[in-house]
């Protein structure tokens, strides 16, 4: 019989956990460990735990990841997903994105330590990373990232406040305005461009679902770009690729297809290039759950990777 693998769930009660759990729940190659509710803040119970299992999944605050890190001794068979900010640039960890470059999967599969990725990164990485890594994009471009999400991305509070307000909650709520947001130095780094982003990201009164777009000029590209060329690009990189797909290039001026929600409870993120040759201009665009690909799913697919199962094996929410 194939030994299972253990995984802890670290901040099992909260979004992220929960759905992480949901998704694993049915696997027969995997043995779902807790801990006792009573001794969830016992750092020795914890740290035994920790140190017992094959791969420990934190869906915890930044600084609570932080110390469960510390708690796993060195030279511990426990590998680790954390789904925090805390280490998502640290050179050595591995950053959970596998569609990130050919060669990711491969580094997250060997690492003993995997930072899952934000929810907002993947969209820009996604969209952007295939244009640099071409040369139709310079790294020193000066590049913009917007977008809508559901409430539950904004964690356990954000979630009761709109849950209590209902329709009465706000419908559009921009926020970042500040220009400080959390995830902008792993959209810089893992884009590998000089300049910061200018990231205005929004809420939306729904639950999950996101869509998120890169503005750009046809004057930042090298010279000669098309709408074809950008498409093709995208194409290109993606190609065989089971959960990044690229939507055929059409013009069109809205549908029923650009709707937030249209991927909840999947894996998937579908991308669409609307541009117009004639006025140089496009706007890249990116469909995904902000809870799937963008969290639990990304996390699940991860560990797949990391224990040798089937890389799409139990990566979407079961109705």
């Amino acid at each position: 019989m194939t030994k299972r693998s253990s995984i802890f769930i670290d901040g099992e009660a909260g979004t992220t956990g929960l759905q992480i759990r949901d998704r694993l729940k049915s696997r027969a190659d995997i043995e779902l460990v807790s801990i006792a509710p009573e001794r969830r803040k016992d750092a020795a119970a914890r740290r035994e735990l920790l140190n017992s299992v094959d791969v420990a999944i934190l869906c915890l605050p930044d600084e609570a990841a932080i110390e469960a890190v510390s708690l796993v001794d060195p030279g511990s068979k426990t590998r680790i997903i954390d789904a925090s900010t805390a280490f998502r640039v640290n050179p050595g960890w591995a950053y959970g994105f596998p569609e990130l470059d050919h060669a990711q999967g491969a580094r997250i599969a060997a690492a003993s330590r995997v930072a899952n990725p934000g929810c907002w990164p993947q969209g820009f990485l996604a969209l952007v990373k295939p244009l640099i890594s071409s040369g139709l994009l310079s790294k020193d471009v000066a590049l913009s990232y917007g977008g809508i999400s559901g409430y539950s991305g904004g964690g356990k509070k954000m979630i009761e406040d709109y849950e209590t307000k209902g329709e009465a909650a706000s419908h559009f709520m921009p926020y970042g305005l500040t220009f400080k947001h959390k995830h902008l130095p792993e959209m810089k780094h893992y884009a590998g461009v000089s300049q910061d982003v200018l990231f205005q990201p929004v809420v939306g009164n729904f639950a999950q679902g996101m869509l998120t777009t890169v503005p750009l000029h046809y004057s930042q590209f090298r010279a000669g770009v098309t709408a074809r060329v950008i498409h093709g690009a995208l194409e290109a990189y993606f190609h065989g690729c089971r959960f990044v797909s690229v939507a055929p290039l059409e013009a069109t001026e809205r549908g029923p297809q650009l709707d937030p929600q249209i991927l909840n409870n999947s894996n998937a993120m579908r991308l669409h290039v609307f541009a117009n040759d004639d006025r140089q201009q496009a706007v890249l665009m990116a469909i995904y759950d902000n809870l799937g690909k963008g969290a639990s799913g990304a996390a699940v697919q991860n560990l797949n990777l990391m224990i040798g199962a089937d890389e799409a094996s139990s990566v979407d929410l079961a109705a």
